[in-house]
């Protein structure tokens, strides 16, 4: 609930106040070009860090391994995106350290330090989506429990073993 009051309440006062200081300071048209500048800018940068964070997420996934990093870290870029083209100063730093390789790293860190991954053969990891093995190297995690085999049935197509 802290959260939301934050989001909605004081980031939007924050940034009216800071936008009528800059303005009074430079002038109200230099204010608005500065934050178009910004906008401008950071879509550039989203779009070349977001096409780097897929080439790499297909790699891993050429590998066979899960892109667990990658994904976090296009959300990550998706919301710095939309940071950077709300209007204001506050949120496009935000954004931009959404798109810094160095701070979204550390964004991406604590992110999946709270994730938990539930495998599709039944088990459970906590501290993100790779364990560390020895020598803190990371692998993915073990594919512990049952395995269930079924098969696929067309549900337009009645089968003819099937009890009416």
């Amino acid at each position: 609930m802290r959260f939301l009051f934050i989001l909605f309440v004081i980031i939007p006062i924050v940034e009216i106040t800071i936008l009528i200081q800059v303005g009074q300071a430079i002038g109200a048209w230099y204010t608005v070009g500065l934050v178009l500048l910004s906008a401008f800018i950071g879509v550039n940068m989203l779009r070349y860090q977001s096409l780097a964070t897929l080439g790499r997420a297909q790699e891993r996934l050429n590998r066979q391994e899960m892109p667990g990093q990658e994904m976090v870290e296009g959300i990550v870029l998706a919301v710095g995106g939309a940071m950077l083209v709300t209007p204001g100063f506050v949120t496009d730093i935000l954004g931009f350290c959404c798109l810094i390789p160095a701070t979204r790293k550390a964004f991406v860190k604590m992110l999946m330090s709270r994730f938990t991954v539930i495998t599709s053969a039944g088990g459970t990891h906590t501290s993100g989506f790779y364990r560390s093995g020895p020598g803190g190297a990371q692998e993915p995690p073990r594919r512990d429990g049952d395995v269930i085999e079924g098969e696929v049935v067309d549900r337009d197509e009645e089968p003819k073993d099937r009890l009416k």
